[in-house]
C-alpha cells in the first residue's frame, strides 16, 4: 500500500489562504412562517464521482436528482470554445432533473415493527450507456436504481370518419335499432342489415406507434437488496471494483454483489453471544477509494478499525485500530456519548480518514495509529450545555462530515444550521463558520492563531487545532438555536464546492 506523495497532495508548502465562500444556489427555500412538513426534510445527500450529479433523500422516502448545467451548456469543440472569452472560473450551477420514490413505509409483522421510509443514506455506481445508477436504503432495505431518459413513444390516432365510424356497437349515425341487433363475441354482428362497402373503410387507419424526438426521465428499481438486517441500516458504501457493496447496521456488515440480491456475506460481526455483554456497536462503515479489499468501520466508543478482507471470511480482527484515549481525570457522565463516532470519510488519496464525534473532527493517518494527525473543534461552547442536550436528545444528533477532492480542508455540520470549514495543510489557521443561508458569511469566528503543522512533516506528533468557537451567541445576539441543525453536507469531488441540507432546503456555496 504505498501512498508515495500523498503528504504532498494533502498538504503542500506554504499555507493555503482562508476560502471565501459565496452563496450559489437553493433548492425549496421556506418563506418566512412555512411550516416544514416531516417528509420533506432532506436525510441525505451526495455528489457522484464527476460531480455532475447531486442526489438527494429525504424523510418521506424519495431521491431528488439535480444536474449540472453550466458546463453542460457549453460543451464543444476545444477549438470553439478557446474562440470564446469564456471564464474559466466559473462555480457549478445545477438544477432540478428528476425525482421518483425510493421506498415507502412498511411494517414488519412478524416483529410488530414499523419501518419508515426514511432515506438513510445514497450512493452513486458506475454510470453506463447514458445512464444512472444508485444504491438508496432506509432502515431494512437496499434498492439499485436506474435513471434514463427514454424516447417517448406515442400511439398515432386512428383517423376515421366519424359518420362511419364503427366500434364494438352500432355504426354511428345509422337508424339501425340496437335493440334488435344480435351481438356475437368480439363485438360482431349477426344482423344483415349491414355490410362493409366494397373495399372497405378508405378512411380507417390502424394505430401506428411512433416515437417522438420528446425524452422522458425514467426511474426503475433494478434489484432490491432486503432481510439481510436485524437492526437499522447505517451506511451503505461502494467497492472500487464496481461490483460489490456494503452494507452496516449497529452489529453487523455485509458484503453484496451488486447483481445477486437474494444472498450476502456476513463479513463482520460484533453482536455477543449475550446481549448484556454488548458495549459498542457499529456507527459507520466505508470501503477504500482503491484497495478494493480493504475498509473501515467506526464504533460508538471513538474507535475506527481497519479490516482486510483477504484475511479470512470473517474479518473478526483487525489489521489496525484508530483511537485517542481519553485522559481519566478528564472523563465525565458525557464521555462515552459524545465520543461516539456518527461519520466516518477517506480522502481521495485513501491515506487519511476523516471521522466525526459530537464535539470534533478527527483527521487520522491510516499509517499512524497512535492518535490522529489533526483535532477540529466544532462547538466548544456546547461543553457546559451537555447536560442540557442530553435531556432534550441532541447530544445523540449524528453530524456527518466531508473534505475536499485535494484533501487540503474539511467540514462539518452544527446549530442554528451552522456548517465549519477547517484547513489542514501546512502552516493552515482557517477555521471558518458559515451559515446555511443566503448569507453565507453573516457569521464568522475567530480562526486559531496557533500555527499548524505540515501532515507531511509529522513524526508521530499529533496535532491540535483549535478553531474554537466559543461565544454561544451568534452575530446578532441570539442564542443558538438546536432545533435547527446542519447535520448532511456534501463537498463537490473536484471543485471548492459544498451542498448542505438545512431542514428541507438544499443550499449550495462556491469558493
Amino acid at each position: 500500500m504505498n501512498n508515495g506523495g500523498a503528504e504532498a497532495a494533502i498538504a503542500p508548502v506554504g499555507g493555503s489562504q482562508p476560502l471565501e465562500w459565496k452563496f450559489s444556489q437553493v433548492f425549496g427555500e421556506r418563506t418566512a412562517g412555512e411550516e416544514v412538513q416531516e417528509v420533506d426534510i432532506i436525510s441525505a445527500i451526495e455528489f457522484d464521482r464527476s460531480g455532475d450529479h447531486l442526489a438527494t433523500g429525504d424523510r418521506g422516502g424519495r431521491v431528488v436528482l439535480f444536474e449540472r448545467t453550466d458546463t453542460r451548456d457549453h460543451v464543444g469543440h476545444r477549438r470553439d470554445l478557446e474562440r470564446m472569452d469564456y471564464p474559466i472560473n466559473r462555480h457549478p450551477e445545477f438544477r432540478y432533473k428528476t425525482e421518483f420514490q425510493s421506498h415507502e413505509p412498511e411494517f414488519d409483522y412478524l416483529k410488530s415493527l414499523e419501518i419508515e421510509e426514511k432515506i438513510n443514506k445514497i450512493r452513486w455506481c458506475q454510470s453506463a450507456n447514458g445512464a444512472l445508477f444508485l444504491l438508496s436504503t432506509n432502515d431494512k432495505t437496499i434498492k439499485f436504481w436506474k435513471v434514463q431518459e427514454k424516447k417517448v413513444k406515442k400511439v398515432c390516432d386512428m383517423n376515421m370518419d366519424s359518420t362511419k365510424a364503427m366500434g364494438n356497437g352500432p355504426i354511428v349515425g345509422s337508424n339501425i335499432s340496437t335493440s334488435s341487433k344480435q351481438y356475437i363475441a368480439n363485438g360482431g354482428c349477426t344482423s344483415n342489415e349491414f355490410s362493409f362497402p366494397t373495399g372497405g373503410f378508405s378512411s380507417l387507419q390502424l394505430p401506428v406507434v411512433v416515437t417522438s424526438h420528446e425524452t422522458n426521465l425514467m426511474a426503475r428499481c433494478r434489484r432490491i437488496y432486503a432481510h439481510a438486517h436485524d437492526y437499522h441500516i447505517n451506511s451503505i458504501s461502494n467497492n472500487s471494483d464496481g461490483e460489490t457493496f456494503i452494507s452496516a447496521d449497529d452489529l453487523r456488515i455485509n458484503l453484496w454483489n451488486l447483481e445477486i440480491s437474494n444472498q450476502s456475506f456476513n463479513i463482520v460481526d460484533v453482536k455477543p453471544a449475550n446481549m448484556e455483554d454488548l458495549t459498542e456497536v457499529i456507527t459507520s462503515a466505508e470501503f477504500h477509494p482503491t484497495h478494493c479489499n480493504m475498509l473501515a468501520y467506526s464504533s460508538s466508543k471513538g474507535s475506527i478499525r481497519l479490516i482486510d478482507m483477504r484475511q479470512s471470511a470473517l474479518c473478526d480482527t483487525h489489521s489496525k485500530l484508530f483511537e485517542e484515549q481519553e485522559a481519566p481525570s478528564s472523563r465525565s457522565f458525557f464521555t462515552e456519548i459524545i465520543a461516539s463516532i456518527s461519520d466516518i470519510k477517506f480522502a481521495k488519496d485513501g491515506r487519511h480518514i476523516l471521522s466525526r464525534d459530537y464535539m470534533t473532527l478527527k483527521l487520522w493517518d491510516i499509517n499512524m495509529d497512535s492518535g490522529p494527525v489533526a483535532t477540529f473543534q466544532v462547538h466548544e461552547y456546547l461543553r457546559p450545555k451537555l447536560c442540557d442536550l442530553y435531556e432534550n436528545d441532541s447530544i445523540f444528533d449524528k453530524f456527518e462530515c466531508c473534505l475536499s477532492g485535494d484533501g487540503l480542508r474539511v467540514a462539518t455540520g452544527s446549530y442554528s444550521n451552522l456548517f465549519r470549514v477547517f484547513g489542514c495543510s501546512e502552516g493552515s489557521t482557517e477555521a471558518t463558520t458559515l451559515e446555511a443561508s443566503k448569507n453565507p458569511m453573516r457569521r464568522q469566528s475567530q480562526t486559531s492563531s496557533r500555527p499548524s503543522r505540515s501532515l507531511g512533516s509529522l513524526s508521530g506528533v499529533v496535532r491540535r487545532v483549535k478553531g474554537a468557537d466559543n461565544s454561544g451567541v451568534d452575530a446578532n445576539g441570539n442564542a443558538f438555536d438546536f432545533t435547527t441543525k446542519l447535520l448532511h453536507l456534501a463537498w463537490h469531488p473536484t471543485e471548492n464546492s459544498l451542498a448542505c441540507a438545512a431542514s428541507n432546503s438544499l443550499y449550495m456555496y462556491y469558493a
